[in-house]
């Protein structure tokens, strides 16, 4: 063996001998014979490249998956990546824009294949990055969410669940980007704290008698957004607020626009902001949408989607943008003489997760999933124990989120995605006429449509159109919420469905993890997954977020290739306690990198102790070696001393394993190899020329070398193969 090891010389060498076995098949003991082990990889967007948070995920899927593969279970880890809609188009388009070009001057079809290109130049680059940090995935069954077979799947659940009256079209109020030019779901919604002022407006109320105001009475309304009231529809207060209970039922007039609105009672309206008092646009805000509602108060559209005011505004605001049409607003009241006060105020900003660009909730025809009958469903998994969430705490998040979950707005008005299996007919026409798909009559516009896994050869309206498909489509995670299952060989989802864990992060538990969980029980009537783990965030040694953009993100791929994957892995794992968010501190990998240095340094020892003299190619002799008996009378102290200990670790190491305690099971073999192997007994051994010893060595590096592996799999590998002569990675365990 060289002095040093080299992890440049070595790594991409032992990837390329790993990978005949990442495919699943039976090694080992008889004792796991028909066990199987999967796990998910949670697909990265095909946009990305390797941060910290993919490191850390894969690491400890790597982890398990190496372990259960040495244990003798038929193991996979099935890899695969995101088409990420939103995300995707937005980079797309940013490179035509180098070009002096836009996604309309192509139009749909040729924009569409711009975004294919991209992806077969630039779409695959995380995996050749997830490869270099040593993940043992089945590549050969790599997934893509737009690939043919998973494609199928997505309009089957789409169709299945229209035909199950869970899927409607409807205008309502959804969160708009005025930028990207589409909806988003409540979940794909970033927050980010905003100064801002909060205006004091005054609405005087109406006498009961001749419709007149009265004394100059007010009712006074506390917003962020004095803009949107020129689409009020009523005032708010909370019906338990003893300051309004002689107003409820009560007028006021709408200033500038002035028309009358009346006062209602919600529950809704919280009695501590402002003065009590809310003005209700139920156009333009989610929560008075539901208010307006529950008060059958109408709806003024008064900002469109490219974010101006609309006619509806009024003709002084028409055509403004809506932060332009605030100061002509604001001057206007104050004109007036109803503006109380005006104060300094902080609040959280919708803004888009993709482009960052502020929301604008908007009325807009789309398409909704009902969620109360999946809630259920979900709800009871989680409660009877079918799925355990880990830690305990998490599950809250997801109960939480279910109980009081609202229809998930399915549709985007993007161009890269699955298209809505959705047929309009292009006439129009009234009449409908029997036919085998599900056909809508509730659209208020009466377009006529079909829902159907395939275009109609002929509409089953006007008879003789060319039926249009749809132009919207699905939300990304309608299709990801299938991860599990879609796409898979009937092979696969007999042997590997359910998986056995899946591995993520906190901030998708709902996004992500309780949508597959109801996608599981809807299409496989079965959970996805026994077990959730939700891991740790690596954060900045300060405790801060990582972010690319502010110039605090790490580059793992930087890491490698000053350190080694064993060191960058070993360095993740040492810090990683628990679900703790981990403040990232590089000398862990230092670290790392000293202890592979160090276990190298006691394979020479043991190499030379043991006469395996050939530098570069593996010998058996240390096979032969290990295999050798000793009984018990033969042992010193010492011996027995250093394989009690080991004995011991193997069982705190597979309990630790067991119960996802990867930081401390690394500590522990960490402390056994430097200190107990290395520092005490080999330097005890160097005292003796007995042949037991080097029995013992060989017997203490080959288990340590097992215990290893899962967690710095390179090293142990080429140790292995140079002195044991085979693949450590089905060695049994």
């Amino acid at each position: 063996m060289s002095p040093a090891y080299d992890p440049k010389a070595t790594e991409e060498k032992i990837y390329k001998f790993w990978e005949p076995y990442f495919a699943p098949m039976a090694v080992g003991t008889t004792k796991s014979k028909g066990k199987t082990y999967a796990i998910h990889l949670p697909p990265p967007n095909i946009t990305g490249s390797l941060h910290m948070g993919h490191a850390l995920n894969v690491t400890l899927s790597d982890i398990l998956i190496r372990y259960h593969r040495m244990r003798g279970y038929k193991t996979v880890w099935f890899p695969g990546t995101d088409h990420a809609g939103i995300a995707t188009q937005n980079v797309v388009e940013k490179n035509l824009k180098k070009e002096g070009i836009s996604r309309w001057d192509l139009g749909r079809e040729k924009f569409t294949k711009k975004v294919w290109e991209w992806k077969e130049k630039y779409g695959d680059i995380i995996i050749g990055q997830l490869k270099k940090l040593g993940a043992s995935c089945d590549w050969s069954r790599t997934r893509f969410t737009m690939d043919p077979a998973y494609a199928e799947w997505v309009k089957k659940a789409f169709v299945h669940y229209y035909e199950r009256g869970f899927i409607y079209r409807g205008k309502r109020v959804v969160s708009w980007c005025p930028r990207c030019q589409t909806s988003l779901s409540d979940l794909e919604i970033e927050y980010k704290e905003e100064s801002t002022k909060l205006w004091y407006i005054k609405y005087p109320l109406i006498s009961n008698q001749e419709s007149r105001i009265r004394n100059q009475e007010y009712i006074i309304v506390a917003t962020t957004r004095p803009e949107t009231m020129l689409g009020d529809a009523a005032v708010a207060v909370n019906p338990d607020d003893k300051r309004y209970k002689n107003l409820t039922g009560r007028k006021v007039v709408l200033p500038i626009q002035n028309r009358e609105i009346p006062i209602v009672a919600d529950r809704a309206v919280e009695m501590s902001f402002g003065t009590g008092a809310v003005k209700v646009t139920p156009a333009h805000d989610i929560l008075d949408s539901e208010i307006g509602e529950r008060h059958k108060l109408p709806q003024f559209q008064i900002i469109n989607e490219r974010g101006k005011m609309t006619a509806e505004a009024g003709k002084d605001f028409e055509g403004l943008k809506t932060l332009e049409a605030r100061e002509r607003v604001v001057a206007e009241l104050e004109k007036l003489g109803l503006i109380e006060k005006i104060e300094d105020y902080k609040h959280n900003l919708a803004t888009c997760y993709r482009c960052g660009a502020a929301l604008e909730p908007l009325l807009s025809d789309q398409w909704f999933l009902k969620m109360e009958k999946l809630a259920e469903k979900t709800l009871k998994a989680v409660k009877s124990g079918k799925i355990k969430i880990i830690p305990e705490n998490f599950e809250k998040v997801l109960l939480d989120w279910m109980e009081k979950v609202r229809d998930w707005c399915i549709s985007r008005q993007i161009w890269w995605g699955h298209q809505l299996p959705v047929y309009f007919c292009k006439n129009k026409q009234e009449e409908i006429s029997n036919f085998k798909f599900q056909i809508s009559n509730e659209n208020s516009s009466a377009e006529k449509y079909v829902v159907a896994a395939e275009k109609p050869k002929q509409c089953p309206f006007c008879k003789n159109c060319d039926m249009k498909q749809s132009e919207d489509v699905l939300d990304t995670w309608f299709s990801s919420a299938l991860w599990p299952f879609a796409g898979l060989s009937q092979n696969d989802l007999k042997d590997f469905y359910p998986s056995s864990v899946l591995i993520t992060a906190r901030d998708i538990i709902n996004l992500w993890v309780a949508r597959m969980i109801f996608s599981g029980l809807e299409f496989m009537k079965e959970v996805p997954f026994p077990e959730t783990l939700i891991h740790a965030t690596i954060l900045t040694k300060e405790g801060k977020r990582m972010s690319k953009s502010l110039g605090t993100g790490i580059d793992p791929l930087g890491l490698i290739e000053k350190y080694g994957a064993d060191a960058i892995r070993f360095g993740i794992i040492w810090q990683t306690m628990g679900t703790q968010d981990v403040h990232w501190d590089e000398a862990a990998v230092v670290a790392g990198r000293k202890f592979a240095n160090k276990l190298w340094n006691i394979a020479r020892f043991v190499q030379g102790q043991t006469g395996i003299s050939n530098p570069e190619f593996p010998c058996l002799a240390g096979r032969q070696v290990i295999s050798k008996q000793i009984s018990n009378s033969e042992l010193q102290d010492e011996d027995r001393e250093i394989l009690g200990k080991s004995e011991k670790l193997k069982t705190e190491i597979e309990k630790d394993i067991k119960n996802y305690e990867f930081g401390p099971a690394l500590h522990k073999i960490y402390d056994f190899i430097w200190h107990d192997f290395a520092d005490q007994y080999i330097e005890l051994s160097k005292n003796r020329t007995d042949e037991n010893v080097k029995i013992i060595l060989c017997h203490l590096l080959g288990d340590s070398l097992k215990l290893l592996h899962p967690f710095i799999p390179f090293i142990t590998e080429e140790i292995h193969r140079r002195l044991f002569g085979n693949a450590l990675i089905v060695e049994q365990w």
